[in-house]
């Protein structure tokens, strides 16, 4: 079907008319593919296509002309069509140079400009790979960052912002407002970046983690006098879209997303729909994250859809991204990785050139003789039951029964309680243990039995204390955490806590009240009162940095998430550290435990981690998802057997 001459196009207020005598020639596929993908409608007067976005005009122009019809364009659509081609080659002009930057090729006197333009504006020093970044960054005015932990993502933003901010008010990539939208734990790091960076504590306004009101919120969006740094979380953006809406318009708004994989949700979660109808309105779009796809390919859709909102930067439908995930070999993958890499930006741990870290010899710690009866007895069960059923099934009541075992190595007083660990409801509570393991725990807290970990833990930290270092305690459950504290205080080592019931900084909270910013800005004070924190992954393992204070870290309690053990290890490793500085982790072990093998897992996991973030620039996570796998239970039965042989 060639050269259709009275195939017509004519530009219609709000739609398109493919008119003339050839339209009746069309093939009924054709039509088919015409009313489906592009909403047409059959009318007296030809097919009628709803102008729904800017590209309307050029991709059925590529679509007609794939299927060899010619075209004739009145004036409108023809301008249209032409004006539409000439910025999609702008586009790939603006896409080359972007990835020529990141690939060290830029242009010197634009760099050199960027670079003078740092040293007027930012105290802080930039490493070259950083400097590189926030180059990119500043250029592209929209990026994602996918850097490892610790590779400073939030100085190349402001290093980004600081020369955007000092362009010219009229210049079209001139922003004056710094909008974060993260989880609560990365404001504190935010602000004190910030002053790093500029040698002045910022203008900011939190609107998450207080008392705030939706009306004093509103206000806040309405105002003239917003400040430079707004932080807000991914929850609170739910209900403020008409008013984030007025802001992005009336503001140079640079909108950060950080911890950015929360968006990953493309079957219309909230808080992705909201962001990416936010998208649009703001000068300048960044995302940042270390972990661009946890769960596989489709992660990244809604990511790249948020940096350029009207461009289709992935080729591929969410189907064919999970078909790469399931496939690693599939040649798309290197297609798409190159249609995005001029969006993107990686740093890796082994671009930062830390010095070495210490990992001491375990230290196995012997169970008393209460705590290795209540061991052994819930042991005995636990595996029976596990070689009983599937080993390949890991379904909720084993994760339940192996929490309880990990809780019986480590802190006994934790089978006395609710699990406390989000099992879909599942409680393998106290009230299901035969009533003699129920008799041996109620006598272990009647004679207020310490747990021989934190003994062994007490004379580590006593150790460091009289060398004058400060160490963080990582430890898995609440109550362990608590009672550790209390422990340490009663044995005359002052320490403070973070874990979920550490309060946020926020408006309308008492001064008086201990935050979690206030615990870290003391932590870091030669003066410190205190030389040892207390940590729970689960609320800390993101966001904050210890690394300029302490080197030390003592895993109390550990499980077999790999991911949060790594993040928690990048506290304190991270870019900053200098070549003569020791990192050293020490790791408590009960003897004979499941501890055992939770360690040997997670050096597993941590080198197949090691091995995916640095050799690949999109690394996928999903093998890393479950916190207990079928690998973890075989792990555990085949310790088990190996004991009782």
């Amino acid at each position: 079907m060639n050269n259709m001459e009275n195939l017509k196009i004519n530009s219609l207020k709000e739609s398109y008319l493919l008119s003339g005598e050839d339209t009746k020639k069309l093939n009924k596929r054709i039509i088919f593919h015409l009313k489906r993908a592009f909403d047409a409608i059959e009318t007296e007067k030809g097919l009628e296509i709803p102008k729904n976005n800017e590209n309307v005009i050029s991709e059925l122009s590529d679509y007609l002309s794939k299927k060899q019809i010619s075209l004739l364009l009145d004036t409108e659509a023809d301008h249209t069509l032409v004006n539409l081609y000439k910025e999609e080659m702008d586009f790939k002009e603006f896409s080359n140079k972007a990835k020529d930057i990141w690939n060290r090729n830029v242009n010197e006197d634009d760099f050199r400009k960027f670079c003078e333009s740092l040293n007027g504006n930012l105290v802080r020093t930039l490493y070259p790979l950083q400097l590189l970044a926030a180059y990119h960054l500043a250029f592209s005015q929209n990026a994602c960052n996918f850097s490892v932990p610790g590779a400073g993502k939030t100085s190349i933003v402001y290093g980004a912002y600081s020369y955007l901010n000092s362009l010219d008010i009229t210049h079209k990539q001139f922003v004056n407002k710094v909008l974060v939208i993260g989880p609560l734990s990365s404001f504190g790091p935010w602000e004190n970046e910030f002053k790093d960076c500029f040698g002045r504590a910022p203008e900011v306004k939190r609107l998450s983690g207080g008392n705030l009101s939706s009306e004093l919120r509103k206000r806040y969006f309405f105002s003239r006098d917003t400040a430079e740094l707004t932080l807000i979380s991914y929850q609170g953006i739910i209900n403020q879209k008409k008013n984030l809406e007025f802001f992005l318009k009336n503001n140079d708004v640079m909108i950060v997303l950080d911890e950015a994989h929360k968006i990953k949700n493309t079957d219309g979660g909230s808080i992705a729909e909201t962001i990416l109808d936010l998208a649009p309105l703001a000068k300048g779009r960044v995302i940042l994250t270390g972990t661009p796809a946890p769960n596989g390919y489709r992660d990244l859709y809604n990511l790249f859809k948020f940096i350029w909102p009207n461009k289709e930067l992935i080729n591929y439908s969410l189907n064919q991204l999970d078909d790469m995930t399931e496939n690693p070999r599939d040649p798309r993958i290197q297609l798409l990785i190159d249609d995005i890499s001029p969006y993107f930006v990686r740093i890796k741990k082994k671009d930062l050139g830390l010095p070495d870290k210490v990992e001491n010899p375990p230290i196995v710690v012997p169970m008393d003789s209460t705590q290795k009866l209540i061991y052994e007895t819930l042991e005995q069960k636990t595996i029976k039951d596990l070689v009983d059923n599937d080993v390949g099934l890991v379904d909720e009541f084993k994760k339940a029964k192996i929490i309880r075992l990990m809780q019986a190595a480590s802190n006994p007083y934790l089978l006395l309680k609710p699990i406390q660990e989000g099992i879909s409801g599942i409680d393998y509570s106290p009230k299901t243990f035969d009533e003699e393991l129920i008799n041996t725990l109620i006598n272990y807290e009647q004679t207020n039995s310490v747990p021989p970990k934190f003994d062994a833990a007490l004379k580590l930290i006593q150790d460091l204390i009289r060398r004058d270092e400060k160490v963080i305690v990582w430890a898995i459950y609440i109550d362990t955490v608590e009672r550790f504290s209390d422990y340490l205080l009663e044995n005359g080592i002052e320490c403070k806590i973070l874990y979920g019931k550490t309060k946020v900084e926020s408006e309308g909270l008492d001064e008086a009240v201990e935050t979690r910013e206030k615990i870290i800005r003391e932590f870091h004070n030669d003066e410190s009162e205190f030389k040892v924190i207390i940590a729970n992954p689960f609320a800390v393992a993101e966001s904050i940095s210890l690394h300029k204070a302490c080197h030390n870290a003592i895993y109390l309690e550990r499980n077999f998430d790999g991911a949060r053990y790594v993040q928690s290890k990048d506290r304190i490793h991270r870019y900053g550290l200098g070549m003569d500085t020791i990192t050293n982790y020490y790791y408590l072990i009960t003897e004979n435990s499941i501890d055992e093998v939770i360690d040997e897992r997670l050096i597993e996991k941590e080198n197949l981690m090691i091995r995916v973030t640095e050799n690949s620039d999109i690394p996928l996570f999903q093998i890393l998802d479950e916190e207990i796998d079928k690998s973890d239970i075989k792990a555990l039965i085949e310790n088990y057997v190996r004991k009782n042989r």
